[in-house]
C-alpha cells in the first residue's frame, strides 16, 4: 500500500470541493461531503470515463411512509460526465443499482495536509 500526500487542508475547506491526483498509475479524488473527507477512483466502472470530473448532486430518496419521494439535498453523488452513471461518493456504490462500486481509498488528515492510502 502507498500512502501519499494529495493536498493542503485547505484546498478541501469547502463543502463539496474536491481534489483529484494520481497514486501508483491511478487517479483518485478526494472529496469534501459535510465536512468529512471521501476518497475514489476518478474511473466509472462503466466505460472508464472520468468518474469525478462530473457534477456532484444530491439525489431523489423514498420518504418514510416508502410511497413519498424526496430531495436529499446533501450533495454525495457523482455523475460520470460519458455516460451520466451515479455513484455514492461516501459508500463508492451506484446509485442505482449497488452490484456497481467504484474503490474507494483511506484518508487521513495529519499537520495541515490530506493523505490517501493507495
Amino acid at each position: 500500500m502507498t500512502r501519499q500526500r494529495v493536498a493542503p487542508t485547505t484546498d478541501l475547506e469547502t463543502d463539496g470541493s474536491r481534489v483529484i491526483t494520481e497514486i501508483d498509475g491511478q487517479e483518485i479524488a478526494v472529496f469534501n461531503i459535510e465536512g468529512e473527507l471521501y476518497a475514489v477512483a476518478n474511473y466509472c466502472v462503466h466505460q472508464a470515463g472520468p468518474l469525478c470530473e462530473g457534477d456532484l448532486t444530491g439525489r431523489m430518496v423514498v420518504g418514510d411512509d416508502g410511497w413519498e419521494w424526496n430531495w436529499d439535498e446533501t450533495e454525495n453523488v457523482i455523475t460520470c460526465p460519458w455516460h451520466g452513471w451515479k455513484f455514492d461518493v461516501t459508500t463508492g456504490l451506484n446509485i442505482q443499482d449497488d452490484r456497481y462500486a467504484v474503490p474507494r481509498y483511506e484518508v487521513e488528515v495529519e499537520e495541515g495536509s490530506v493523505y490517501v492510502t493507495r
